[in-house]
């Protein structure tokens, strides 16, 4: 179901509790939501106004990914950059890197299946990104 946009402080500064194999209704309204949204790459829950440690990003060809309980391990490259975002109206100075390792659950016949992924690139700053709003971090 396609969700609006939740731009509350409150709610967005607010640390998600961990997801469960239940949470799969969360992810497929990201993922319509995340469709819909003409400038828009990556959602976390808590911008959909639910506060569950799930996000979901498009890649290069528009293909939904979802994430449960993504986890930044490890980065290299350290930069400043400046970035926008959906649930908030001014851009913000922040500092990504440029690859990264995540740990995340992946739904998978009903149950989590832990995963360890590199990601590099615009893929790993929208990571970045949602990891940030999954612990409550205003950008």
């Amino acid at each position: 179901m396609i969700k609006e946009l939740v731009k509350d402080e409150a709610v967005l500064s607010q640390r998600c509790a961990k997801a469960t194999p239940e949470d799969a209704g969360i992810a497929q309204d990201l993922i319509d939501t995340v469709l819909t949204l003409e400038d828009g790459a990556c959602l976390a829950a808590n911008q959909i106004g639910v506060t569950k440690a799930v996000v979901a990003y498009l890649d290069d060809d528009r293909e939904p990914h979802v994430m449960y309980n993504p986890r930044l391990m490890l980065g290299l490259g350290a930069g400043k950059t400046i970035e926008g975002c959906l649930t908030r109206d001014e851009p913000s100075k922040v500092t990504r890197y440029s690859k990264i390792k995540v740990s995340y659950d992946e739904l998978v016949d009903g149950a989590f299946k832990a995963r360890k992924r590199d990601y590099t690139g615009w893929t790993a700053q929208m990571i970045q990104h949602m990891i940030d709003h999954c612990n409550g971090k205003l950008v």
